[in-house]
């Protein structure tokens, strides 16, 4: 029964690549045993040859191995001949790739011209209207038949030119024909390529890659491992091409990117990564390089103890039962730990870091949607009286020296610590657990024990799989105290600092592990990172993992050709106006291509529809078409209002 649940990687405890077969494109092959190979997109007007030259060029120089080109229409793919040429002339024969929605016949002109074209099987031959239809099985194999019929000439001409071909589904451009029998799950994202996949074998053709994207993570690192189920099921090895959609920029588009993408190379899956960020596609690359590179060496990892049978299934989204103590585990949120044990002398003021602002006038505590809920302090003493949000965490030995031993929590080393310890708390005790303890006799101390909270701690290089195999064990013995996840990080910069905790911390929170997060790390010179940073990534990982909302969340594409307004300079404006509104998610959408779909998850939407124009959405429902972009965001805003989502902006 549970044997399928496994198959999606090689291993749950000993990282290797997952095994696919090489693709070429052009002269640099993907898959099989050649490297993560990076891409990013254009975001110039296909139609200026030297702009998209010179873009392409920059691209190159940050390291990026392919670079992918919009072409809605046929001119645009006809003047890929010119960038092309031109990049040769330049002396860059990085491969070109088309990307292709709603046109059949740009495509094939393309597949002529570039090393590869991608194909967007929501779109290549159906039309997303948001209808339900009811099928008989006659009738849907009819509509396969129509596919075939309009996919087929372009595998012919892919497999006469030695052109390559990506199948990538967008979790929001399903076609109505695939949502009405599949629903809007990764099930139906995975049959909708399959429909295509099947043509090309029916074919002979081989040259493929495979996507599935979302701007959820959740939903896309659920697709990519039902994929590779099914491939398996069906005899097919194919590689893929991994991204989030409509990342964002900024860190919130770091973050949602390395929690997607990071988790499944975490398993081994991936054989090529775009990070879609908005903002000037080289800035994307240096994001892919720096998740794709730190798997290099990682199968050389500390041995996990090893599991062939997963007790939980991948494929869905389900919280570990835990009960709550103090607020932590059941139905709650996950909480957040702030670390000031190496700090001396703690001021009130310190606690603005972690979102606390004392007012001398009122005499009250102003906390923010990312205030820290337990604030560790290890052997230090607190001279001022705290939020009474904010719990206190002192070590064990501290604890004990407390008059007033309610004032706080106590934190222990080990799960032996605690109980061998004299005296504990009767409502909430911290004990550090790692995977030697889990599997020893040690964690029959925590059972039935109602008033313990392991922090579960790693040093293994494959430390999200420890943590991972250590949940595994809790559920085979039904334990059901929650758990704080906590890593620790050193000798890096902020960028991977954020990247590596996202990855690690965000793969255990979109399947369903961990009550908490307890988060340190020190810079490339032994500094520690500022709290206000480690705050902001920790609240900013648990938004992405859907697991805890305490800000706006913006689903922004990246750009590219086919952009009808400057993305960027919208998104600033569209958040300056709204990014106190937690917990409302806006759309901003350069054209309508993943649009409706995309912003099916979100509560409003802005779509570029023409040029200078705007369509606003709520939900998938069209509110306003065709708005001047001069008064577009004003509109967007008064949507929001009628609509009962907006609040004034406390003024500070």
């Amino acid at each position: 029964m549970i044997e399928k649940f496994t198959k999606y990687c090689n291993s749950l405890t000993q990282y290797s690549r997952y095994k696919t077969r090489e693709v070429f494109i052009g002269d640099v092959p993907l898959g099989a045993n050649n490297p993560i190979r990076i891409q990013s997109m254009t975001t110039t007007d296909t139609m200026n040859t030297i702009a998209t030259v010179e873009q392409s060029i920059r691209m190159i120089k940050a390291g990026c191995e392919y670079v992918r080109i919009t072409a809605p229409s046929i001119n645009e793919a006809e003047n890929l001949r010119n960038i092309k040429n031109e990049l040769h002339k330049r002396g860059y024969k990085t491969p070109l790739i088309a990307d292709i929605h709603f046109t059949p016949n740009a495509a094939e002109l393309a597949a002529r011209i570039v090393e590869k074209v991608r194909v967007n099987p929501g779109n290549y031959a159906d039309r997303k209207k948001f209808q339900v239809i009811e099928y008989t099985d006659l009738e849907y194999n009819s509509k396969l038949d129509r596919i075939r019929e309009k996919f087929s000439p372009l595998v012919k001409i892919c497999k006469e030119y030695g052109t390559a071909m990506r199948i990538g589904t967008n979790h929001g451009s399903l076609s109505d024909r695939i949502m009405s029998r599949y629903g809007d799950t990764p099930h139906g994202m995975v049959e909708s390529a399959l429909e295509f996949l099947r043509i090309c074998e029916d074919l002979d053709y081989h040259n493929i890659v495979l996507s599935m994207k979302s701007s959820n993570p959740q939903v896309m690192v659920q697709a990519y491992r039902l994929l590779i189920q099914r491939m398996e099921s069906e005899n097919m090895n194919y590689p893929l091409h991994l991204g989030v959609t409509e990342a964002g920029d900024g860190e919130d588009g770091r973050i949602k990117s390395a929690l997607g993408i990071g988790t499944l190379l975490e398993d081994g899956i991936g054989d090529t990564i775009r990070v879609s960020l908005t903002e000037e596609p080289e800035f994307e690359v240096p994001v892919a390089i720096s998740l794709a590179q730190r798997y290099k060496g990682r199968e050389k990892h500390s041995p996990i103890i090893s599991i062939i049978e997963s007790p939980k299934d991948p494929f869905i989204y389900q919280r570990r039962e835990t009960f709550e103590v103090v607020g932590i585990g059941g139905a709650t949120v996950p909480k957040v730990i702030s670390d000031f044990s190496k700090e001396r002398n703690i001021n009130y003021k310190d606690l603005t870091q972690i979102g606390y602002t004392y007012d001398s006038i009122t005499d009250k505590w102003n906390m923010t949607d990312q205030a820290s809920d337990f604030l560790f302090i290890g052997n230090n003493d607190l001279h001022f009286e705290p939020p009474i949000t904010l719990k206190i965490i002192y070590n064990y030995e501290k604890w004990l020296s407390l008059k007033d031993k309610t004032k706080g929590f106590p934190f222990y080393s080990s799960i032996e610590q605690y109980k061998s310890a004299g005296n504990k708390s009767f409502v909430l005790n911290f004990a550090e657990m790692n995977q030697q303890s889990a599997f020893s006799n040690q964690l029959s101390v925590i059972t039935n024990d109602q008033t313990i909270v392991p922090v579960l701690s790693t040093v293994n290089l494959h430390g999200m799989a420890e943590q991972r195999r250590v949940f595994f064990e809790l559920i085979l013995r039904n334990i059901k105290n929650p758990v704080i996840l906590k890593r620790s990080y050193k000798k890096t910069n902020d960028d991977n600092f954020r990247l590596y905790a996202s990855t690690d911390f965000g793969f255990l929170l979109i399947d369903g592990f961990g009550d908490g997060v307890w988060l340190t790390g020190k810079d490339q010179s032994n500094n520690y990172f500022e709290k206000e940073f480690i705050n902001r990534t920790c609240f900013g990982i648990l938004q992405a993992a859907r697991t805890r909302i305490s800000k706006t969340e913006y689903i922004a594409c990246p750009s590219c050709g086919r952009t009808l307004f400057d993305l960027v300079e919208v998104t600033n404006k569209i958040r300056k106006r709204t990014e106190h509104l937690k917990g409302v998610k806006i759309a901003i959408m350069g054209c309508i291509v993943n649009g409706p779909g995309e912003m099916a998850d979100a509560d409003f939407g802005y779509v570029g529809s023409g040029p200078n124009k705007i369509t606003l959405y709520h939900g998938k429902d069209i509110v306003r078409r065709n708005v001047n972009s001069d008064n577009a965001v004003d509109e967007l805003i008064e949507i929001i209002r009628e609509k009962g989502s907006w609040i004034e902006p406390v003024k500070i």
